[in-house]
């Protein structure tokens, strides 16, 4: 089997940095505790964002990673607020997953608040089928034609908008270490006498955040909880995991 230092199992995308921490950062945990590698990669630099710089949200994605504890994180530059769904586009998400190799990967949900959320689910679930073509030719960043792959399985992680989860992953035990990548984003969040206010730098946006998590939770039983769309399906190879 072929084998890269870069292959990872979990590959999850986010339209702008700080998205993939906000919405399943503790699921990525949970997966890493497992004993598998995870990689970041985010579609934007989050230029048009209220808050912090280009060059701060950059530094602030590098301690998320160190923080979290990805095997890799990449930034492309696909254009926050434009996203646009052309075959440059395409070949940049193919690419990266081609290079990633994952068997899962996590994108923006399909309906969302933010257009880029909606765009960049769009793009992502497209690339995961598009990325098994032997026919379309993507190269890495030597100009080496890259190897077709499709991932076993896309979910969609929750935003905004309250979507009944498909599934529902028991966080309890990463949900505090998840908040460590969540406020490594320091400039997007609440400080004393920080303005203009946005979503998600109000008072009380954190707490919420903490309070869907509560909810998913009690919906399976735990403390906290953090939902997930599928696309297909899962099977069940073993029932009786199922009610461990």
């Amino acid at each position: 089997m072929e084998h890269s230092s870069e292959h990872v199992y979990a590959l999850a995308f986010g339209a702008h940095p700080d998205d993939v921490e906000l919405a399943c950062g503790a699921t990525l945990l949970k997966i890493m505790q497992e004993g598998n590698r995870v990689a970041v990669c985010d579609l934007t630099k989050g230029e048009l964002g209220t808050l912090g710089s280009v060059e701060t949200r950059n530094k602030e994605a590098e301690k998320a990673c160190a923080v979290m504890g990805y095997a890799h994180r990449v930034r492309l530059d696909l254009g926050d607020g434009k996203l646009w769904y052309n075959d440059e586009n395409l070949h940049s998400v193919i690419s990266i997953i081609r290079r990633f190799r994952p068997q899962v990967v996590f994108a923006n949900p399909p309906d969302e608040r933010h257009p880029d959320h909606i765009k960049a689910s769009k793009l992502i679930a497209d690339a995961v089928y598009y990325a098994g073509l032997k026919q379309l030719i993507t190269h890495d960043d030597t100009r080496t034609a890259q190897k077709p792959h499709r991932p076993s399985h896309l979910f969609h992680y929750l935003q905004f908008k309250h979507i009944d989860p498909d599934i529902i992953i028991d966080i309890s035990d990463t949900f505090e270490r998840s908040r460590a990548g969540i406020l490594a984003f320091g400039s997007q969040f609440y400080r004393e006498g920080s303005e203009p206010e946005t979503l998600i730098n109000r008072k009380e946006f954190l707490t919420g955040l903490e309070a869907r998590a509560r909810y998913l939770g009690e919906q399976i039983g735990t403390m906290y909880g953090e939902g997930l769309l599928t696309t297909k399906i899962p099977a069940i190879r073993n029932f009786s995991a199922l009610f461990e």
